[in-house]
């Protein structure tokens, strides 16, 4: 336990700032904050907030009682995570900010930023700085307080224990876990209603991106730095080892001198790469919940802890022997990790296991591709093969007219088995014309985590036949794109719908079949529908052979497109391809000539219907460059239902349109 006047506390107190104005005395104060990396410090957004809309770049300073001799520096906002600076009220998870000092050379001391993706719960010791409650002076004073977090609030957000008391100015302190010296979140607000007050949770670091790696590069390579107190000699993390008395075998020095190795290394490519390695280095053995945003090497080594205490040295060493062989592969220099790996491995007592670092080595997935020509078809993922797949699933809410969905986010990381990773939490879900922005920010973050290096995740949608002319392809995360904007997500990545209803019916023979006879076919056949002067059939479809993809000219959401869709779904077909924007005539023109012989020559020119769904996405990175010849494909939409990976979820309860 950190106890008030201990080295540690003093320590935290040093690192410990608080926000005013620039040019003015200390009597003045908008908030605290607290240095992580040299000349970072972490605040509150909306402490900057009122002070900042308009005007970001505005100068400002920073004080401490330890800092500079307690003499303001100049300080800018660096960057924030509002996005909307105007809001009424700041949500947990966009109440950080990053402040940087204008003079680099400034020493000061920084706190240790916990390395584990978790909402933190239990003991701590909250600091920051508040007005002198002294009638005879106005000064600003340094302030902590033992405190304890019962409660995760949503996104982000922590709640106090309702015994908890905070002064004014200490939004943006640090809350720092009383077990092991880390910060563990930020200070958001004080006592409303029954509630001790509220923080946001250290996790929330993770949304700033590019600025969260750089930030804890830089925080890792200063305390890999062993720097010293100037006042008493004192090191962060060796009194870590000695005041907070941790005897894991994997100790305070290990994780410092470990993480400092990493974040001299090149950042990773994706977070497909971090994850993958750590899953390894745990031989397969996944952490409890869902994947947390993973930006750096650093993120990879706090998912080697089992609650709080860390998992065995030789499963954080052969983390680290993977890194290394991962960025040795790509070209860059890993001798300091390799070396640090093998003289920290002899320390070790258990020979016997030493191979299990000694003999660990990069999944295939992992290795560098070989150079590929520009353009090259990237195959559609299978269940299980070690690719991510993003299925958005939409829920229609019964009753309700117009018509309105719930949404859920899965991701299936590559396993074969689908997490979800957000919901909707609305009573009422949303109108389809709402969908697109109302999934814009947990898409990115999804995405942002299941990207791999120069592959984007694929975008599964599974609907309803009757909502299979919504035009996902052209979404974009603030609205949906122009024509010829190349952010809209079917040039971005592949884009394909899935049949909702067929969630509810995995052991469809004749759609097992289907997709089968798909998987075994060379080249694919278009087949043109619907057929002129011929009532759809399902019983005439399910004797198509199988190297036959259904094309067709006209919506498939209503009217004869409906009809002939659910007859095409009734006998087991797994791809179809159709025009979503309408059918100028009752009978076919010219134009759907056109789009049936270049959806023909589409499918000829492909060796798989793997490569089908890239293959599109091609044709609309190309219209995007405004390649006038490849317009034709721009309002196809695409049914890609692999029985394979079924649509996930399909245990839920269906909810109804509230009365």
């Amino acid at each position: 336990m950190i106890e008030a006047g201990s080295r540690l506390d003093a320590l935290a107190r040093a690192a410990t700032v608080h926000l005013l104005p620039a040019g003015v005395d200390n009597a003045v104060q908008w908030g605290s904050g607290f240095f992580v990396a040299p000349g970072l410090v972490v605040t509150a957004a909306h402490v900057l907030r009122p002070r900042l809309v308009g005007r970001q770049d505005m100068e400002f300073a920073v004080r401490g009682d330890a800092l500079n001799n307690g003499i303001p520096l100049p300080a800018r906002l660096e960057t924030w995570l509002l996005r909307d600076p105007a809001c009424e009220s700041v949500p947990a998870d966009e109440d950080l900010a990053l402040v940087r000092l204008l003079d680099p050379d400034v020493e000061h001391e920084c706190l240790w930023l916990v390395d584990r993706a978790v909402e933190y719960t239990g003991p701590l010791r909250v600091y920051g700085y508040r007005p002198d409650e002294r009638p005879t002076g106005k000064r600003i004073v340094p302030w902590s307080v033992d405190a304890d977090i019962n409660v995760v609030d949503g996104a982000g957000g922590l709640r106090f224990r309702p015994d908890a008391e905070f002064p004014p100015g200490v939004s943006g302190g640090p809350l720092v876990d009383a077990d092991t010296g880390a910060v563990v979140g930020v200070v958001k607000s004080r006592r409303t209603r029954s509630d001790g007050g509220a923080a946001v949770s250290s996790l929330a670091l993770r949304e700033f991106g590019t600025h969260y790696r750089q930030l804890v590069e830089a925080h890792d390579r200063w305390h890999a730095s062993l720097p010293e107190s100037p006042d008493t000699g004192d090191n962060w993390i060796d009194l870590q080892a000695g005041e907070l008395g941790q005897d894991n075998p994997w100790t305070p020095a290990d994780r410092r001198t470990a993480l400092g190795l990493l974040a001299r290394l090149p950042p990773p490519g994706d977070a497909h790469a971090v994850r993958r390695l750590a899953v390894v280095a745990r031989s397969y053995s996944r952490w409890p919940g869902a994947n947390p945003p993973l930006h750096s090497w650093r993120d990879g080594h706090g998912l080697l802890y089992e609650g709080r205490r860390p998992l065995s040295p030789l499963i954080f060493l052969r983390y680290l022997a993977l890194v290394a062989a991962y960025v040795t592969a790509r070209g860059a220099d890993a001798t300091l990790l390799d070396a640090w790996v093998k003289e920290r491995l002899r320390a070790h007592p258990d020979r016997s296991m030493h191979a299990l670092v000694t003999d660990a080595r990069l999944p295939d997935e992992l290795r560098p591709a070989p150079e590929e020509p520009l353009h090259a078809v990237v195959p559609y993922p299978t269940a299980g093969d070690g690719r991510t797949v993003v299925t958005v699933v939409l829920d229609p809410v019964i009753g309700a007219v117009p018509t309105r969905f719930f949404w859920q986010i899965w991701v299936d990381d590559g396993t074969g088995e689908a997490l979800l990773e957000a919901a909707d939490q609305s009573d009422e879900g949303q109108p389809p014309e709402a969908l697109a922005q109302v999934l814009g920010l947990p898409l990115a973050r999804v995405f942002r985590a299941g990207d791999r290096e120069g592959s984007p995740a694929p975008l599964e949608v599974a609907l309803p036949v009757d909502e299979f002319d919504t035009a996902v392809h052209r979404w974009r995360f603030a609205a949906v794109a122009a024509l010829d904007d190349h952010q809209y997500l079917g040039a971005q990545r592949q884009v394909v719908l899935r049949d909702l209803a067929r969630r509810l019916e995995p052991d469809n023979d004749a759609w097992l079949a289907r997709w089968q006879g798909l998987g075994q076919a060379g080249a694919l056949t278009a087949h043109r529908a619907p057929e002129h002067g011929r009532t759809p059939q399902a019983d005439r479809y399910a004797r198509l052979p199988a190297t036959h993809v259904p094309v067709l000219c006209r919506p498939a959401g209503r009217g004869l497109g409906k009809r002939t869709m659910a007859a095409f779904l009734d006998s087991g077909h797994a791809v179809v391809l159709w025009h979503i924007d309408g059918h100028a005539a009752r009978g076919c023109g010219e134009d759907c000539d056109v789009l049936h012989a270049r959806a023909a020559g589409l499918l000829d020119s492909i060796g798989s219907v793997t490569e089908l769904p890239d293959s599109i996405r091609l044709l609309r990175e190309e219209i995007a460059a405004r390649r006038e010849d490849r317009r034709w494909a721009e309002p196809l939409a695409l049914l890609y239902d692999d029985p394979g990976r079924p649509v996930p979820g399909g245990d839920l309860d269906v909810v109804d349109a509230p009365q």
